[in-house]
């Protein structure tokens, strides 16, 4: 029986480009969905800009435009990235539509009848020279606590204390330069907490991943949730509150709700009943996400549709960051790729398969090793998978394929009995486990071309019909694949189809192998990568010079209204060893081999991390050696690393360093990090591949 399936990604923001961090999860979520509507399910995908928040006014003024016509330019730039990429959306929308808006009322309606709206007074700086007011990373000011000039408005990168913008000294806008005032404006606050035991219960039932549902349960759950605050004073580009005129609100309450609006606008032009898909117990519900802004889609985003009487997500897919050669993607590197960029010099096919093999079940970062990129792009796809085609096709163009299917030793049958694991994999978001089990069916298929030699055979003329024969299973081994690797490489199937004359529609057209059909003339499939275009595709995104002032504020601005830190939303790419830490911190005296050998490092995942009150520098950290074997950790990271980040990730440990009684608790361990401190602090991480408990050699 057939599934009916609501899926959608997060609503990238108006104000800037799509670029390879934001691919993760639209690719992510394309891959998903295809596969499904290969199954046989009927399912749709959903998205839409989200277009709202100061950042958006912000970089309209920028360029002498208007909010309106900003978000227009940008959503159709963002479709055509999107597009490029062979992402297929059944409807793109946005947020600052009167669909959204109907939702909002709806929604709001709800809320105040349950009476879960409060209204208090909030001071906040206030810029006179622009007349807005500033949020926390609008402003720079001396720290109140140790006293270091040029700090942002949330917290110290010297010394790690938190505080609010009208708490520094000094206060200064990003935005004008000017000293802001303080002023107070009322606020209206969402309160949550009346729906504390649904949301424990709805976050642990399994529709998180476990790191998410532990690190929701522990860093949120374990206290009483805060009040939301859920509105913005004038000036404010947004959607004005019926009933509290001059206040707008905040663009993280109308960005979610803009997956129904758009889901309306797919209704209105397919003639579907709307309520079928959001008010359907039925209708399966998947949202993929970032782990930057699980809190919104997990606690937020449920109460306000369990309030409103909407179906909650069957689903929430969480995934982690992009990293880029291993380094944490922030501005320090000056640069990031934008899909348009990548567009210019590569096929999106190569990054489309290059992040299905990284991309697993769980909460973990991925790096793009450009190496790695090309070797197995090359060797996977161009040497195992179009190899099959590439060296038969043309012996069988004028015969076409054997009548009935030759003896290939049971390599198809393989291929059909590893069918299920594949589509298990496929199911529960394991891409990179479904790319290890198809490429173990192309190295199975690659031999027997090999030991069979086509090329030898057409010099034979009594050997035609064992032409025909091997290039049959040759290719029939290739159309299965192809099958299998279609929600990845959709472009390869459907040159699979045309070649074979038969179109790949369906999941079960791999358990039936082509007979007696034709074959067209071998046209080119993909070409091998070149590391030159890699290169340069890298340095002309390489930004020239450090952004402004207010550019800077902007990106930080629209990062941190879509929850997540800017540095989040940025590129690596840049290598700069012109810094010379050696004459900071001098090499030890040497040890004996050992010496070393009595450090027991380890392979461990953060499963959970939390704040430290009364601490200045310090997280604390559940870390994970694999079963059930946990340890506490106390890391000075805490300016360098939100909680949020750190959930899921694999890092080092030193796992048999004595316990060191603190006055916070039991220490256990030592995460592995390097650079001077402060902001400058960088975990090392393992490759993909190691396993929490794994002994570091």
């Amino acid at each position: 029986m057939s599934r009916q399936l609501l899926v959608t990604s997060a609503l990238p923001y108006a104000s800037g480009p799509i670029h390879l961090g934001h691919l993760v999860e639209y690719l992510q979520t394309d891959i998903w969905v295809r596969f499904q509507k290969l199954r046989g399910n009927r399912c749709i995908y959903i998205c839409a800009d989200d277009t709202h928040g100061t950042a958006i006014t912000i970089r309209a003024q920028q360029e002498g435009k208007t909010e309106v016509d900003l978000i227009a330019e940008m959503n159709e730039a963002h479709q055509r990235d999107f597009a490029g990429f062979g992402i297929q959306f059944d409807n793109y929308g946005s947020t600052n539509s009167p669909a959204n808006l109907k939702f909002c009322e709806e929604i709001w309606a709800a809320l105040r009848q349950a009476d879960t709206v409060v209204e208090r007074d909030v001071e906040q700086l206030f810029d006179l020279e622009k007349g807005i007011f500033l949020a926390d990373r609008f402003v720079r000011g001396t720290c109140p606590f140790c006293q270091a000039k040029n700090q942002p408005g949330d917290n110290c990168s010297n010394c790690g204390e938190t505080y609010s913008p009208a708490d520094l000294i000094d206060p200064v806008s990003t935005l004008s330069g000017t000293r802001p005032e303080i002023r107070s404006a009322p606020h209206l606050f969402v309160q949550i907490e009346k729906l504390h035991d649904f949301l424990d219960k709805w976050t642990q039932s399994g529709t998180l991943p476990e790191e998410s549902a532990n690190y929701i349960k522990n860093y949120f759950l374990a206290e009483p949730l805060k009040d939301w605050d859920i509105s913005r004073p004038a000036p404010y580009f947004g959607f004005e509150i019926p009933d509290s005129p001059g206040n707008y609100w905040y663009v993280w309450f109308d960005a979610p709700i803009g997956y129904m609006a758009s889901t309306l606008e797919w209704c209105q032009k397919n003639g579907e009943n709307f309520d079928d898909w959001w008010r359907n117990s039925k209708t399966e519900i998947h949202h993929f996400i970032g782990k930057d802004i699980q809190y919104f889609h997990t606690l937020f985003w449920p109460a306000m549709l369990k309030t409103a009487g909407f179906s909650l997500p069957e689903k929430v897919h969480i995934h982690g960051f992009l990293t880029v050669e291993g380094a944490k993607m922030s501005k320090s590197t000056g640069t990031f790729v934008r899909a348009g960029k990548y567009l210019e010099h590569l096929d999106p096919s190569y990054l489309r398969y290059y992040y299905a093999t990284k991309l697993s079940a769980r909460v973990e970062d991925l790096d793009l090793n450009l190496e790695e990129f090309v070797n197995r792009v090359n060797g996977d796809l161009v040497g195992k998978v179009v190899n099959l085609a590439s060296r038969t096709a043309k012996f069988v163009a004028e015969t076409g394929l054997s009548e009935t299917y030759p003896e290939d030793g049971g390599l198809f049958e393989a291929g059909i009995a590893q069918q299920a694991a594949i589509t298990e994999a496929y199911e529960a978001g394991n891409f990179s486990r479904a790319m290890r089990l198809i490429m173990e069916l192309a190295d199975k298929a690659n031999p027997f071309i090999e030991q069979n030699a086509p090329w030898e055979l057409r010099k034979d003329a009594s050997k035609a019909k064992d032409l025909q024969d091997v290039c049959s299973v040759g290719l029939n081994l290739f159309r299965q694949l192809a099958v299998f690797l279609a929600p990845v490489l959709p472009d390869l199937a459907e040159k699979a189809g045309k070649l074979l004359n038969a179109p790949i529609t369906s999941w079960e057209d791999a358990r039936k192998p082509l007979v007696g059909t034709p074959v067209a003339k071998f046209e080119h499939m993909m070409k091998r990568v070149d590391m030159k275009s890699v290169e340069k595709m890298i340095e002309e995104g390489r930004e020239s010079a450090p952004p402004s002032a207010a550019e800077a504020a902007s990106r930080e601005e629209a990062a941190a209204e879509a929850g997540a830190p800017a540095s989040e939303v940025e590129a690596a790419g840049s290598w700069d060893d012109s810094d010379q830490p050696l004459k900071d911190e001098p090499l030890a005296e040497e040890i004996s081999f050992d010496d070393f050998m009595k450090l027991d490092l380890r392979v461990a995942r953060i499963v959970a991390a939390n704040e430290v009150p009364d601490a200045r520098k310090l997280l604390q950290l559940t870390l994970s050696l694999g079963g059930e074997e946990r340890r506490n950790v106390f890391a000075g990271i805490k300016a360098a690393y939100k909680p949020a980040e750190l959930v899921g990730r694999l890092v080092v440990m030193v796992a048999n360093l004595a316990p060191r009684k603190m006055k916070f608790g039991l220490s256990e361990g030592m995460v592995i990090a390097s650079g001077p401190g402060g902001e400058d602090v960088y975990l090392l991480t393992p490759d993909s591949g190691a396993k929490p408990g794994q002994r570091v050699h």
